[in-house]
């Protein structure tokens, strides 16, 4: 799998992974529309180099010195091979490269192997939205990472 800025030309199949894989709490395709053409934000996906077929994509948002991931999905047939860490490292990359102090995040409290990758790179809680993800009502953590002087 290879790494790729994604563009507005990889809607349908982004969209297609977003509805798969978020369900019920998906964005809708005009949301996902405007974030992969916003501005301050970075997309990137997750290609098959022989197919071309998107595998994953995830999302940045940057506003001055902090950062936001917007998103980060696999299909599950591609999970377990290290593409969701590769994905993150792009997004975290990308906001070093916009020299970014911090970077924010939400996960479910239900997503314990999400979690661990976010922890693995340095992220810590700083707190909990109760009900955030909705219809279930499952409340997300938030995480944060520093970002040190020498990445930036």
């Amino acid at each position: 799998m290879i790494l790729r800025p994604a563009t507005e030309a990889d809607l349908d199949a982004i969209w297609r992974i977003e509805s798969d894989v978020f369900a019920g709490e998906a964005w809708s395709r005009e949301m996902m529309r405007e974030e992969l053409t916003a501005d301050h934000r970075h997309y990137v996906a997750l290609v098959d180099p022989e197919t071309g077929g998107i595998h994953g994509y995830a999302g940045l948002l940057t506003v001055g010195s902090e950062g936001d991931v917007q998103t980060i999905a696999v299909v599950p047939e591609a999970r377990g091979g290290g593409h969701g860490r590769a994905l993150m490292r792009e997004l975290l990359a990308e906001a070093v490269r916009r020299r970014v102090r911090e970077v924010f995040l939400e996960v479910r409290a239900d997503n314990a192997v999400a979690q661990r990758l976010y922890a693995d790179l340095g992220f810590v809680e700083i707190g909990v939205r109760p009900k955030y993800y909705q219809p279930e009502g499952v409340d997300a953590i938030v995480m944060r990472l520093e970002l040190s002087e020498g990445a930036r």
